[in-house]
């Protein structure tokens, strides 16, 4: 069985609070080792750039509200309501990921990685209520266009949208690159393609005097914000539903195991991914007749493989004998 096991380097840490937990594949041929405790996943240089992040958001949001009341502007309001969810989504995302670097227990032995992705998932699932909502007040205001003040509405969509460059900046100078941090990506997306679009068009009604302008570009701010609202629902469900990832073919996998001249066959194969970028396997590995003594350096050979090509930092293998026959549980 290969997984949870000390690696020789446990000597060489000192302090009292040691602790195993998992992390992303080094490819070294002991995967989970004793770690001081408090293994961040994030780095605490992250932590200044979340702040002026979300409180940037908070104060635009607010502003957007007040200018899309005061300018009657839908298109505005609608940039105020992702700018909410958008708002919700980097604060969900750094509390997940602050939670989700908590060692694992013996209650939770895979830690608290999942809660990245049930943050991803509700983030979707909230920016895809939105939209709806966006939605459906569009379709109020192309019934029955109303005028808008142009001018302040062109002001204020400029200030989210330099929010939104800022806030780019900022994300994109912290270390993690996960599922959760993606959906705070996506969210800032949507905010950045609404801004742009209520500028352009503020100048159009002003120029044209086209009111069905400011709605007809919440539908499509909207259908585009709700298709990455999909695709991040999706992805996080099939995180949960521990589906195979993507990136690996559980049929590669197993030849790639099977060019061990030791290894005689594979079945039982599972691929499934314990949070972005983290995957793990288990499967049944059948082995030509050999003492205990010589699977050791066979299961670090085959770790070492599963890490360096398929990047399965987790792996439990159960050995057999070849020719033995597959147990039957009837119930």
């Amino acid at each position: 069985m290969s997984g949870h096991h000390p690696g020789n380097e446990a000597g060489n840490e000192t302090g009292s609070e040691e602790t195993l937990h998992l992390h992303p594949p080094v490819c070294e041929l002991d995967l989970c080792h004793p770690h001081k405790a408090n293994p961040l996943n994030i780095m605490p240089s992250d932590h200044p750039q979340f702040y002026w992040a979300i409180g940037l958001t908070a104060v635009v949001m607010v502003v957007e509200v007040i200018g899309g009341l005061f300018t009657n502007s839908l298109a505005l309001l609608s940039d105020a309501g992702h700018m909410l969810s958008h708002l919700l989504a980097l604060v969900i995302s750094f509390l997940a990921i602050i939670f989700s670097s908590k060692a694992p227990t013996l209650k939770n032995s895979y830690g608290f990685y999942r809660l990245e992705i049930l943050a991803a998932l509700f983030n979707g699932f909230f920016l895809f209520l939105i939209t709806l909502w966006i939605l459906y007040e569009a379709y109020v205001r192309l019934e029955s266009p109303e005028p808008v003040a142009t001018t302040e509405m062109t002001i204020i969509a400029v200030i989210g949208l330099v929010t939104n460059l800022l806030t780019a900046y900022f994300l994109s100078a912290t270390h993690r690159k996960d599922v959760n941090t993606r959906s705070a990506i996506l969210h800032l997306m949507g905010d950045t393609f609404a801004s742009v679009g209520v500028v352009v068009g503020a100048v159009v009604i002003t120029y044209t005097g086209w009111l069905w302008v400011d709605p007809a570009l919440a539908v499509l701010i909207s259908v585009l914000i709700l298709y990455w609202a999909v695709q991040l629902i999706r992805e996080a469900i099939d995180i949960l539903l521990e589906a195979t990832p993507k990136e690996i073919n559980p049929e590669r996998v197993v030849e790639a195991i099977q060019v061990f001249e030791e290894v005689k066959g594979m079945h039982d194969v599972h691929v499934w991914t314990l949070t972005s970028g983290m995957y793990a396997l288990s499967a049944h590995v059948a082995v030509r007749d050999m003492s205990i003594r010589e699977t050791t350096p066979l299961l670090k050979k085959i770790n070492f493989l599963l890490c360096q090509r398929f990047k399965i930092g987790h792996a439990a293998i159960q050995l057999e004998a070849e020719g033995s026959p597959t147990p039957v549980i009837k119930s």
